[in-house]
């Protein structure tokens, strides 16, 4: 089985692919698509829906996992990649109706690769190199970090546990069963201490 991981950008999206033998992980392949020489914002749409589409088929993907777009304080940078990362996942599933999508966290994937959801990109991609046992040395760290989202995925889907406690961080934005329960608790405790909330 292969998996394709994506870390969405506007300038570089960086790809990894990765492929599981013997409950393994081999490296396949990984590189970025170079979109900053594009002006015009709807052809780099049109060239990622390209690019991601052909490499999906190329190596023959089975599931796909991305990173979710980082909530900055910039409203127009996010949209653009709201935007990328869209288009990017239409192309996913344009080229094959069984595929499986999967999301996950920035600080979910870097916690998962280096132990450290703060980890630099530089950490991530040593650690990479380590877990493969490749000398990845990438012009831009784009591409180690669309690696880490393949392993991302093939670490939480391939271990019970994680997959049982891993709650919607798996999924998307960083929420998980702890937080919600967290803040079921939270209305509660409201409820229970109406003399306690300040208004």
């Amino acid at each position: 089985m292969r998996i394709m991981g994506i870390d969405p950008g506007t300038n570089y999206m960086g790809y990894g692919i990765i492929e599981i033998r013997d409950g393994k992980p081999l490296a396949v392949v990984m590189g970025d698509i170079d979109l900053h020489k594009i002006a015009d914002a709807h052809q780099k749409l049109r060239y990622i829906f390209e690019r991601v589409r052909s490499l999906t088929l190329e190596y023959g993907a089975k599931e796909v996992a991305f990173e979710s777009p980082f909530f900055g304080q910039n409203v127009q940078s996010m949209l653009k990649l709201g935007r990328a990362q869209g288009v990017a996942i239409a192309a996913v599933l344009s080229a094959a109706e069984d595929i499986t999508i999967a999301e996950y966290a920035p600080s979910r994937i870097k916690q998962s690769i280096t132990g450290n959801g703060q980890a630099s990109k530089q950490q991530v991609a040593a650690m990479i190199n380590r877990m493969l046992m490749t000398d990845y040395a990438p012009r831009k760290l784009d591409a180690t970090d669309g690696m880490a989202v393949a392993l991302c995925h093939w670490l939480t889907t391939s271990n019970t546990l994680t997959q049982l406690t891993a709650g919607d961080k798996r999924k998307g934005l960083g929420g998980d069963s702890k937080s919600r329960k967290g803040s079921s608790s939270w209305e509660q405790f409201a409820e229970s201490n109406p003399d306690r909330i300040k208004k």
